[in-house]
């Protein structure tokens, strides 16, 4: 199948999926082996959530819908195009999402050591990735939004420094959120990722992040 960037993007934007960004392996990438184009897929925002809520994996009451319609869609993605899916969420073994971010030139470290994305800034989410067998051009990477954010509200929006030490604190995120949660992560989603400018346009659904901050929660181990 001959293949473009246009072409995979109608494509996954049928699906409500967006491409965040991609990049060539090389051709010794333990991996990638075999392929020669990565593209990053994350939800087609702002459709997506309304779009979302229809499916039968949000309708049916099992467990994880998000991550069983994504490997459903992009799966079925895949088959069409001739390519072969990953997900973040299949392991272990984990596959390098953060790393291929990263290597994409669309993502990039921000302050608090999440990837910010050039147009989707901290809400930034990877639903899977597409590889291809063939090499399509791709286009140029972008600079970090944080290279022009002067006042990096990122680094001060956490109620209890989540982030503080560059590493995540799971444990005194879960906390605040499942007391009185002062900056209304459960309600409208994490405070850190709305605080980024470039997340404030993006267009995210505050049920939407709702959503994922409520099953954060009841997942507490």
């Amino acid at each position: 199948m001959n293949l473009s960037f246009d072409i995979v993007e109608q494509s996954a934007n049928a699906l409500r999926l967006d491409i965040l960004g991609g990049f060539h392996p090389p051709k010794d990438d333990p991996e990638l082996d075999g392929f020669q184009t990565l593209l990053l897929l994350g939800p087609l925002e702002p459709a997506f959530w309304d779009h979302f809520k229809t499916q039968k994996e949000y309708r049916d009451g099992t467990e994880n819908p998000v991550d069983r319609w994504s490997s459903r869609v992009v799966t079925a993605l895949a088959s069409a195009l001739g390519g072969h899916p990953f997900f973040p969420f299949s392991g272990p073994p984990f596959m390098s999402f953060y790393d291929w971010g990263l290597r994409s030139g669309r993502c990039h470290k921000s302050p608090v050591n999440l990837l910010v994305h050039n147009h989707a800034g901290l809400f930034l989410s990877f639903r899977g990735a597409l590889a291809l067998r063939q090499k399509i051009a791709l286009p140029a990477p972008l600079e970090s939004p944080c290279a022009v954010c002067t006042s990096r509200p990122c680094l001060t929006a956490c109620p209890v420094s989540a982030f503080a030490t560059g590493a995540y604190n799971v444990a005194a995120c879960r906390d605040v959120i499942g007391a009185k949660d002062p900056s209304q992560c459960l309600a409208r989603g994490c405070a850190v990722r709305r605080a980024c400018p470039t997340s404030q346009r993006y267009g995210r659904l505050e049920d939407q992040s709702s959503y994922h901050m409520r099953v954060f929660l009841e997942n507490d181990p």
